[in-house]
């Protein structure tokens, strides 16, 4: 693969070098993992922007007329993969009962620096792939193209450093070797001159191949970009957190990671958070490169924008403070307010009938009565943007999307004209919400929903009543969702897929289903506690919610056919308040019971089976 590239370079002073670079193939090389983990040393984690020197990047010289004859650079080597893979329970006794013992938030440089350091001490001199970033090199490069330069290089290190994050003095191995095969040498010489032939110890590969010290020091710096990567925040070092409160939050994110790896969060939330995440510390590093550049009195509008990315990083590590401060992977996603204010009927009293297709014919509206009032739509968003309560939308077959089914507040009507796999309505990506409800009363019918990274339930009855019959909804993430107070009447519906509950009760709610099929939902990878107590229903009490069902085929679920948790620690304690100060023990255990009992469950012809934690069960 080639591409043009200019490469910086200052002989004589000021000249730069243009050359036609060849970049390797990564798959065709044994060690094309490289590629995907030059992240961790570059774009993200902790001290990831603390060079010290940074090159002036030079335009390409006009006359392109310059060119270097030097040999062209080796493959490079393998580098070292460590064949361990750490448990969740062994990384919390690395990282929070060894490394990070006795520190607060804003000593884990130190701490992981010492950690490193010790066992520095096991090899002097060692073989390594410097991964940096190529800005180091190029005026300018395409960074799909190009989104690292390795270089082979012997790598020596101090064992006595005070200052974080730690350094490696380097030198250019003997056989010059490079995953860019005809980078120049001297190019290469001159930026390691400037660096004073120091660069970050964490861009630094050990080769494979070498002895088992070296083996030792390629795991501790595996362990040392795993917690920049994945265990570490840019706002630690302003938290003013204890020792113990600091390993106990980075317990936290362990459980955190375990739990996106191996599927125990849906994948949706997993995904949203982690691009979350990626895109707070983009914005991190775009107000420190602003920062760099305004000078010591800046303008107003310097001022004004340097604040405007302040507040947006602010935002988002706010977002994600929450979203761990929350722990959203047990107690299910945030879900956002529907902030549509509700239409209500039309002026003039009537109804409309919405027919959506690309072109509507004679043969479609046939069957409707002569005084029918008909608008048609070519998708499906127009048709609910002009829907008023009492209104009908009819969808003829195709596949659609439409995010204001995100927002649904009046009375209306949605269904498919003629059988229900032939009308297709599929998430967008980008938004958290699939289906969600604030409606008083809203009839869905005939339709398939397919969830595709959305991070709600595939569908949210908020408040009022929804009215699902003859539909099927392929889950991805979570299934239904019925808040509290809500009420859900399902009829003759397929759920499939979602990786927790295909119908989740929330306290006080209410649901009627009948002639379903719930099956394959709670597909958890993991055997984590969270598996056990979820299944095809879940119930969560105090208050009790109230579920009917008739006729349902629950089976072949993760967890349970039917999930009923009984009330923790804190709604007890709020229940004993309730009940008063001076109630007996006896009686508040009584009034927890009655509550139990109040739980209005009422199974008819329903059939349970192949269900792997059984068909029934009461958990804590």
């Amino acid at each position: 693969m080639a591409s043009e590239v200019t490469l910086v370079g200052e002989n004589d002073g000021a000249r730069a070098l243009a050359a036609d670079i060849q970049v390797e193939d990564p798959q065709d090389r044994e060690n094309s993992e490289i590629a995907s983990v030059s992240v961790s040393g570059l774009g993200s984690g902790k001290g990831a922007h603390s060079r010290e020197v940074r090159r002036r990047l030079l335009p390409p010289n006009p006359e392109g007329d310059d060119t270097d004859e030097s040999e062209d650079a080796l493959p490079l080597p393998a580098f070292y993969v460590s064949e361990t893979r750490f448990s969740e329970e062994e990384r919390v006794e690395l990282y929070c009962r060894q490394i990070l013992a006795g520190y607060k938030a804003e000593e884990a440089d130190e701490a992981m620096s010492k950690y490193l350091l010790e066992k520095l001490k096991t090899k002097d001199t060692w073989l390594g792939i410097w991964n940096t970033n190529p800005e180091l090199f190029f005026a300018s490069y395409k960074k799909e193209l190009i989104p690292y330069v390795g270089i082979l290089v012997q790598v020596t290190c101090k064992h006595e450093q005070t200052s974080y994050p730690l350094k490696a003095t380097v030198s250019l191995a003997k056989r010059f070797s490079s995953n860019i095969s005809n980078l120049p040498r001297e190019l290469v010489e001159k930026v390691l001159e400037e660096l004073d032939h120091c660069v970050p110890l964490l861009e630094i590969y050990p080769v494979k191949g070498q002895d088992s010290a070296v083996c030792t020091i390629a795991q501790s710096l595996e362990i040392a970009r795993f917690f920049n990567d994945f265990l570490w925040r840019e706002w630690d070092d302003d938290d003013d957190d204890t020792c113990t409160e600091y390993s106990a939050l980075i317990e936290e994110r362990i459980k955190l990671y375990y739990e996106i790896q191996d599927g125990t969060i849906p994948g949706p939330i997993g995904r949203r958070f982690q691009r979350t995440l990626q895109k707070y510390r983009n914005k991190h590093f775009e107000l420190i490169e602003y920062q760099t550049k305004v000078k010591d009195n800046p303008s107003e509008n310097e001022a004004v924008e340097c604040w405007r990315k302040y507040f947006e990083v602010l935002m988002l590590s706010g977002l994600l403070k929450l979203w761990e401060d929350f722990q959203l992977r047990a107690h299910g996603p945030l879900i956002p307010r529907i902030l549509k204010c509700r239409k209500g009927d039309r002026d003039s009293g009537s109804a409309v009938t919405h027919v959506v297709a690309n072109v509507m014919t004679a043969d479609m509206v046939k069957t409707f009565s002569s005084g029918t009032l008909i608008q048609q739509h070519d998708n499906l968003d127009a048709a609910l943007e002009n829907c008023y309560s009492g209104d009908t939308v009819i969808i003829f077959p195709g596949e659609y999307h439409a995010k204001g089914l995100a927002m649904l507040t009046d009375d209306i009507t949605i269904k498919g004209s003629t059988k229900r796999e032939d009308i297709i309505i599929s998430s967008e990506p980008m938004y958290d919400s699939f289906v969600a409800s604030k409606a008083q009363n809203l009839k869905m019918m005939h339709l398939t929903f397919i969830q595709k990274d959305t991070v709600d339930g595939i569908v949210v009855v908020k408040s009022g009543h929804l009215i699902l019959e003859d539909c099927v909804l392929k889950c991805e993430g979570t299934g239904i969702l019925v808040l509290t107070g809500a009420t859900l009447t399902m009829r003759n519906c397929e759920i499939v897929g979602a990786q927790g509950p295909g119908v989740e009760l929330y306290p006080g709610s209410v649901a009627e289903l009948e002639g379903n099929d719930i099956h394959d939902c709670c597909s958890l990878k993991s055997c984590d506690i969270l598996k056990h107590s979820l299944g095809g229903i879940n119930l969560k009490v105090l208050p009790p919610p109230k579920l009917k069902l008739c006729s349902n085929h629950i089976y072949n679920n993760g967890g349970c056919g039917i999930t009923i948790h009984q009330p923790d620690k804190r709604f007890c304690s709020e229940f004993e308040e309730a009940l008063g100060d001076g109630a007996a023990e006896d009686q508040k255990e009584d009034g927890l019971s009655k509550e139990m009992q109040n739980l209005c469950l009422e199974i008819k012809n329903s059939k349970l089976e192949n269900n792997i934690e059984g068909n029934i069960r009461i958990v804590n």
